[in-house]
């Protein structure tokens, strides 16, 4: 039995090169240890009264799968650091002040506000827009009439269905879209915004936008705000840098009217 431990243990340490075959190690580890163990249960059942097994060898064999499973652990706390690396809070922190999109659909509602940007794939005939609260209750339910493709910038003035003023916290778009026919139609809901703060968390590097978290991973694309000069002629603003339109740009639709 020590040999099929150590093949089994041999051929385990190799499945540790990615995450794939990390998970792959790990169940074919649960499922040889299992083996061992049913091996182990009849051997000692069935083993010689007048040459009972030694318990030493049996004790090693449990240690080798256990440092086995040890290494597999290893080899996912070392992923996390390289991940980590590179997108860790001191090169989130230089994002700070500038404008992202994210796909995510949370955003905080600050100032009896909040703001996201739909897409959808191609026109719709019948979309609604519903936003969630942190319990997943819908609390506002909207029906635009624009539904043509592309974005969509949808400002929640902070009121519920009946008109009541909902608490400060972060909220969730949920949208529904569908054809004449019925067909869903594939949208999607982002965030774009201002980076007021990055924090790492449970290993994850998040960044404030939008009043909400989000994780590095779903930023889409970075640009710098427009800015205004002093020197526009009165009763005119310039602007300078990205001409992409900002969030402050996105303060009305016709599903907020």
């Amino acid at each position: 039995m020590a040999d099929t431990i150590g093949a089994i243990a041999a051929t385990t340490k190799t499945s540790t090169s990615a995450s794939d075959t990390s998970a792959l190690g790990r169940a074919r580890l649960a499922e040889n240890f299992d083996t061992f163990l049913s091996l182990l249960t009849t051997q000692l059942k069935n083993q010689d009264p007048l040459s009972p097994l030694d318990s030493n060898q049996f004790t090693q064999q449990i240690v080798q799968m256990t440092g086995v499973e040890q290494q597999l652990q290893t080899n996912d706390l070392l992923k996390k650091l390289v991940s980590n690396t590179g997108s860790g809070v001191s090169t989130a922190v230089s994002l700070i002040g500038k404008e992202v999109r994210a796909e995510t659909a949370d955003a905080g509602l600050k100032d009896g506000k909040a703001a996201w940007t739909y897409n959808l794939e191609r026109a719709a005939d019948d979309v609604k827009l519903e936003v969630l609260n942190s319990k997943g209750a819908v609390v506002q339910s909207i029906a635009p009439t624009e539904n043509k493709a592309g974005d969509h910038p949808f400002v929640w003035d902070g009121k519920g269905a009946v008109g009541t003023p909902q608490a400060a916290g972060t909220y969730t778009l949920r949208i529904t879209a569908k054809d004449s026919q019925g067909t869903t139609v594939v949208s999607k809901v982002f965030a774009d915004g201002l980076v007021t703060g990055v924090e790492q968390k449970d290993g994850a590097t998040l960044l404030s936008v939008n009043g909400a978290q989000v994780s590095w991973d779903k930023i889409l694309n970075i640009r710098q705000p427009a800015t205004t000069t002093a020197s526009a002629p009165t009763g005119t603003t310039a602007t300078t840098g990205s001409t992409t339109s900002n969030t402050g740009d996105k303060t009305s639709s016709p599903a907020a009217a």
